[in-house]
């Protein structure tokens, strides 16, 4: 299956595993890769040094590509960058901020570099900026989102129509059938974060895992909008913020409740109560916590099964 985005990355299959935070570490990102997708390491939930052993640790489990997402709002950004350059990582997705501030610096040192965007406005932003392609991402995404609620279906067209580089379609894609739906719209690949969220080698902790499986069509939603948008499993936490828009709380009694370190107690200690979970839409249709390899077979298979029915018609 060789497209723009297998050329560019040296992988067999179209389809990117989400670099979520707390999730994503190196057994879950080698994974992917040793399964002929595209592996990344989430950045955005490590310290530096840490950062630093899971890619040393990635290197070791994979001889496949593989690559670290870092959202630019990190506080050890030039670290992190540095770390990244002297491992000898070659391939960066980036996301929240502006992409002019490290593309050319990685590409520089020959990294492929793709950048996370929601809306058309800042594809173009990135296109210009020299990125080698762009994720657009949907709001049915779970985590951080945009401000602009476009869906993926109605993002990738447009988006499609307006650059010239490779576009990787994200946001409630979990299966074969969505991943042949986002490539029909103009997708060269697609992004997978919720069904690998919930595969035996994510840093997940079980708990949240379990809790994916059980989501059902609306127990997410995208809340906290005047800090940063996110959408949330609905649980004790997530009540309580609703509950403080309805007593028409300001934004710092939002930050107070928010706290330090929220999503970390929900996804990556298990804390279902007061802790932060964060997972897509999709997560409706994850019914199985199953190894990554089969999770990747599964979509493949059925990409190509829907594909060749569809030739029938």
């Amino acid at each position: 299956m060789q497209n723009k985005i297998t050329e560019l990355f040296n992988i067999q299959y179209p389809i990117i595993q989400g670099g979520m935070i707390w999730v994503s570490g190196w057994k879950l990102a080698s994974a992917v890769s040793n399964a002929g997708g595209l592996g990344l390491i989430g950045a955005g939930s490590m310290y530096p040094d840490v950062l630093r052993e899971h890619i040393q640790k990635c290197k070791k489990a994979t001889n496949n590509p593989f690559g670290v997402n870092v959202p630019m709002l990190y506080p050890d950004i030039e670290q992190i960058m540095d770390i990244i350059v002297e491992e000898g990582v070659k391939i960066v997705f980036t996301s929240a901020g502006n992409p002019k501030t490290w593309t050319q610096f990685l590409k520089d040192k020959g990294i492929t570099v793709v950048h996370v965007v929601s809306s058309v406005k800042f594809a173009l932003k990135a296109e210009a900026a020299g990125v080698d392609a762009v994720v657009c991402e949907g709001f049915e995404a779970g985590g951080h989102n945009g401000r602009e609620e476009s869906t993926t279906f109605t993002l990738i067209p447009m988006v499609k129509e307006q650059v010239k580089i490779p576009v990787i379609a994200a946001g409630g894609i979990g299966s074969g059938r969505g991943m042949l739906a986002a490539m029909v719209l103009g997708a060269d690949a697609v992004q997978v974060g919720s069904r690998f969220a919930a595969t035996v080698e994510s840093s997940a902790h079980e708990n949240f895992k379990q809790t994916i499986v059980n989501v059902k069509d609306g127990d997410t939603h995208l809340t906290l909008k005047e800090l940063a948008p996110v959408r949330l499993v609905k649980n004790k936490f997530f009540n309580d913020v609703q509950a403080l828009y309805q007593s028409g709380a300001s934004v710092d009694q939002l930050k107070e409740l928010l706290g330090r370190a929220r999503a970390k107690r929900g996804m990556f200690e298990g804390d279902l109560e007061e802790g932060e979970l964060e997972i897509g839409q999709i997560a409706g249709i994850i019914h199985e916590i199953k190894p990554a390899k089969e999770v990747l077979n599964e979509i493949i298979d059925e990409f190509n099964s829907v594909k060749s029915i569809l030739h029938t018609l």
